[in-house]
């Protein structure tokens, strides 16, 4: 049964580093940050979908396909905070799914996921997800974050580096089951008390080393849930990526 009170909220940033204004990028009919919102749609437990703006370009085509937009600020340091932002005029929702604007693969099935690991364990504070990885080249780009964790699910480190490093590589723990590798997903899923305490604590250092606010989280100690799901989604970083994408969406 849907939950009546988690919501998505995607936050949408006008400026990357890497691949500008990607989020307004539109070679295949659609901006990209419609197509996140699309696959956000099909989620069938949170109730709705806001978008979080940092900048009135990306709210006018929010509008211009039909969706609900929430100014933010620019000054915002990281998704989190921006979502933290929407968050406090919220008080009717439990649960806030962040998913970011730059999935437009992500599916519905991983997005309830996140929601659920909250749902079923009412000790659970924050959720996200990771995917085993198959591919070499995966593991030594830095674009690719790892994540481990522990019986429990709980992660115990993210990082752009290699985790689990092998002190022997051997070819077999690509294809090992249980997994060795896993790739961590760009959406979280938190409580709501909970998001609002974490946009309020300082970055630590390692959180500003590897440019990964996740590991907030994990600095000042509290349990983060990891799920694990059968399909990646594919994040849009770099030209390239979206090259894939539209080419994939082409061929449809």
């Amino acid at each position: 049964m849907a939950s009546s009170r988690s919501l998505i909220i995607i936050p949408a940033r006008l400026h990357s580093t890497r691949l500008p204004r990607k989020l307004l990028l539109a070679e295949t009919g659609k901006t990209l940050i419609q197509h996140t919102y699309e696959a956000a749609r099909r989620a069938k437990r949170p109730a709705g979908i806001v978008i979080a703006a940092d900048s009135e370009e990306i709210a006018a085509a929010v509008r211009q396909f039909g969706g609900a937009v929430e100014m933010t600020s620019p000054a915002c340091a990281s998704g989190t905070d921006r979502v933290a932002e929407v968050a406090r005029k919220l008080a009717d929702v439990d649960i806030l799914v962040n998913v970011q604007g730059d999935e437009p693969e992500l599916s519905g099935d991983a997005i309830d996921l996140a929601v659920e690991l909250l749902e079923r364990d009412p000790a659970a504070m924050m959720s996200t997800l990771a995917t085993p990885i198959r591919d070499k080249a995966k593991l030594h780009d830095p674009a690719c974050v790892k994540v481990v964790f522990d019986a429990r699910q709980r992660a115990l480190y993210f990082s752009r580096s290699l985790i689990p490093h092998p002190r022997e590589w051997r070819e077999e723990l690509l294809t090992a089951n249980p997994p060795v590798f896993y790739q961590h997903l760009g959406i979280y899923a938190y409580r709501r008390e909970f998001l609002l305490k974490l946009a309020e604590l300082p970055r630590p250092d390692i959180e500003k080393t590897e440019n990964l606010e996740q590991l907030r989280v994990l600095h000042a100690g509290y349990p983060l849930m990891v799920g694990v799901v059968d399909e990646p989604s594919i994040g849009i970083d770099t030209p390239a990526d979206y090259r894939e994408f539209v080419q994939r969406w082409n061929a449809r």
